[in-house]
């Protein structure tokens, strides 16, 4: 039964990606990485470990972790219920809600998900090497 459902399951998702509001596509994970490197930079500057391995590695932290990526692209999920809602009222004209978990999930969360912690080693690794140019000038006046 299982089986039988999942080609058409996939099919529908496929088939948003082209038609009315296909666009969200792009805006949704563009948003999403937007905010992703904002967290990653605040991670940075703090100090903090990078946020997935944060997720996998420190069980302690994991559930806040999450709970506060989820908080992060709340907007950018509600956005995304509407948009899809939208799109199965006008176009499939049914109301298919693990359908829009799915298409949410892996337009607004993963690639937060996947981009806030190379965000943060990229500026973690811009701000060491900046800190040690000034580092190298000041001495090099000292002198």
């Amino acid at each position: 039964m299982l089986a039988d459902m999942l080609p058409p399951f996939w099919d529908e998702i496929w088939a948003r990606t082209e038609g009315p509001l296909h666009f969200r596509f792009f805006l949704q994970p563009a948003v999403a990485i937007f905010l992703a490197i904002r967290d990653g930079r605040r991670d940075a500057v703090s100090g903090r470990a990078p946020y997935l391995q944060d997720i996998l590695y420190n069980p302690d932290l994991r559930g806040q972790q999450l709970k506060e990526g989820f908080r992060a692209v709340a907007r950018v999920i509600v956005l995304g219920v509407v948009m899809d809602a939208a799109y199965q009222l006008f176009v499939v004209k049914a109301f298919r809600p693990l359908e829009m978990l799915v298409v949410v999930v892996l337009l607004a969360f993963v690639p937060y998900l996947l981009m806030r912690g190379p965000a943060r080693r990229v500026i973690h690794w811009y701000l060491a090497r900046k800190a040690s140019q000034k580092s190298d000038e000041h001495r090099r006046g000292a002198v």
